[in-house]
């Protein structure tokens, strides 16, 4: 099932806390034991270049998983007496002297390489709610989770990516994470950090879809809404779909609600399986005072 969190939001459907319930262990003490509660939703579309498509993440992992492996043994590095077996394969990426994307799947990442899996499978998650300005959380524990993890993953990225050779896929990612990271309210420090990125990325690659889409909505969201439209612009040239209500987002920020429609007129043609909600999209920004893409209203009143 394609998740489409733009109409889960459009009809105001309520993201449920998810939780669980202690429960009983059967040892003799009677001991009360803790099953960790599940991630809530996403808000935010998973896979912004296609809705339909299933997320980035999860293509590259059934890619890892249709390659043959090779499998290798190591020695534990808790004993390394004892040796273990690595027979699945991993997101691997380049961490220095690379300008393009260059994902490789193999059981361990070799010299100047780096697994990456963990990191691209958190990243997702964060995505999900917290790729826009504001981010969408409905358990205040599970933010406070995200926020500590996202920091030590900044972290990671950003010592990668201190290095004036960094590979086009370290910095594509520490851009990401430092945009999230200041739409969580980490810290002012986020902000520059990912001007700074997007501007090396594009230094490397001008024309590079993801980074234009990106860099194009972080200024609209921080206040360059003038600034962000030629990114924008960019991206939905470039077939990035959610770049459209991005654009629109950006029109609507500015004031400008004949070229927000406009570009929801456009969507619909590009994407007519999105009809309904680019005219309910256009109907409340016309009638309603919408005065942001993803804000959640109440649902129209049937007759």
């Amino acid at each position: 099932m394609t998740l489409k969190p733009l109409a889960v939001a459009l009809v105001a459907l309520t993201l449920a806390a998810c939780g669980s319930a202690p429960t009983k262990n059967k040892n003799p003490e009677g001991a009360m034991i803790f099953a960790e509660p599940e991630l809530t939703p996403p808000f935010y579309a998973l896979n912004p270049f296609n809705y339909d498509a299933p997320p980035p993440f999860e293509m590259d992992l059934q890619k890892a998983a249709a390659q043959p492996v090779t499998k290798m043994e190591v020695n534990l590095a808790s004993d390394p007496s004892k040796k273990m077996t690595l027979d699945v394969n991993r997101l691997i990426i380049p961490t220095v002297n690379s300008k393009v994307r260059s994902m490789k799947y193999a059981v361990l990442a070799g010299d100047n390489e780096i697994d990456i899996t963990e990191i691209d499978d958190f990243l997702q998650l964060v995505e999900g709610k917290a790729r826009h300005y504001p981010p969408r959380f409905v358990q205040r524990n599970e933010r406070k989770g995200f926020e500590a993890k996202l920091k030590e993953t900044t972290q990671q990225l950003d010592t990668l990516a201190s290095k004036d050779n960094a590979s086009f896929d370290i910095l594509i990612r520490a851009f990401k994470a430092s945009v999230m990271a200041r739409n969580l309210d980490l810290g002012s420090v986020y902000t520059t950090k990912s001007l700074t990125y997007a501007q090396r990325i594009l230094k490397i690659n001008q024309d590079d879809a993801e980074a234009n889409f990106w860099f194009g909505f972080g200024l609209s969201e921080g206040g360059g809404q003038r600034e962000a439209i030629p990114y924008l612009d960019k991206a939905m040239k470039a077939g990035v779909q959610e770049a459209y209500l991005s654009a629109a987002n950006n029109y609507i920020a500015m004031e400008q609600k004949k070229s927000a429609v406009n570009v929801l007129k456009n969507y619909k043609v590009k994407y007519p399986q999105e009809g309904e909600v680019a005219d309910r999209l256009i109907q409340e920004i016309e009638k309603q005072g919408r005065w942001n893409v993803w804000q959640v209203l109440n649902p129209p009143k049937t007759s």
